[in-house]
């Protein structure tokens, strides 16, 4: 039996299954109909979960879990020189997945970019031999298991040379983004969870407080948000899931937020 437990609806780790999950309970996320559910890594590995890693680019990879777990992120891992990141952990870990992250290098930092995407943040550093979990200060009365390995940051660091977290905020306080020079052949890659979420479309970006449930970030937040990605270069964005603004990603964040504030004004009332 654990002693630690999951979420089964965001995937999550807990220190305790009592309660609900309060990430789950929150506005921006959502608890079943059917109430709180709690699972261990030996319930998912025993339904046939796995962690699948593919290249998406040079230097920067894909992990997700088969199937989905909880939420079901597709996390990022950035190889450089110096080490990697893994980036929005997966609710899910095995020592096949484990290995596979291994044989690309070295991981130096474990980093959600905010409380959806904890996952099981702990059992990764665990598992990568106690590297550190960077957990966004503003954000830090969500973690539910708590941990030596958890530090808190704030503002920006550079987590490796040419990687470079930084906060705009919005969905939650403290969510956080990653400015990637190396990445899209020099151009920059900006991994930017759901801060900035890549549409389907792939020439616009949603700014939102909640996904699932509809919620809008003002015009000014996600103006802010925006000009706050587009103080370094890019030309490529990659949200949390499979979504990928694949070039001019800088000038599509900007436009969108414009046109996110413009809706919300009323500028285009004429139009519904």
């Amino acid at each position: 039996m654990s002693d630690w437990w999951i979420c089964a609806t965001c995937a999550t780790e807990h220190a305790s299954r009592e309660g609900v999950c309060a990430i789950c309970a929150d506005e921006r996320q959502w608890v079943p109909a059917s109430g709180q559910a709690w699972t261990t890594l030996a319930e998912l590995a025993a339904a046939g979960s796995r962690l699948e890693l593919s290249e998406l680019e040079p230097d920067l990879f894909a992990l997700r879990t088969a199937p989905g777990v909880g939420i079901g992120q597709e996390s990022k891992i950035v190889r450089t020189p110096a080490g990697l990141l893994l980036w929005d952990p997966p609710g899910y870990v095995d020592d096949a997945g484990v290995a596979a992250v291994r044989a690309l290098g070295d991981v130096v930092a474990v980093v959600p970019s905010h409380p959806h995407m904890y996952g099981v943040q702990v059992e990764w550093s665990r598992a990568l031999g106690g590297v550190p979990v960077l957990v966004a200060e503003a954000d830090r009365e969500w973690v539910a298991r708590p941990d030596d390995a958890i530090h808190t940051w704030s503002g920006e660091v550079e987590v490796l040379p040419g990687v470079v977290l930084s906060q705009p905020g919005g969905h939650f306080p403290g969510s956080a983004v990653v400015h990637w020079a190396a990445g899209a052949e020099g151009r920059g890659v900006l991994l930017s969870g759901d801060t900035i979420f890549a549409n389907p479309d792939r020439t616009s970006a949603a700014f939102m407080r909640s996904y699932p449930n509809h919620v809008p970030l003002s015009g000014a937040v996600a103006q802010r948000v925006a000009q706050h990605v587009a103080r370094r270069p890019f030309d490529r964005m990659y949200n949390n899931f499979t979504g990928v603004i694949p070039t001019g990603a800088r000038e599509i964040v900007l436009r969108s937020a414009d046109r996110h504030a413009a809706w919300a004004r009323g500028d285009f009332d004429d139009l519904t």
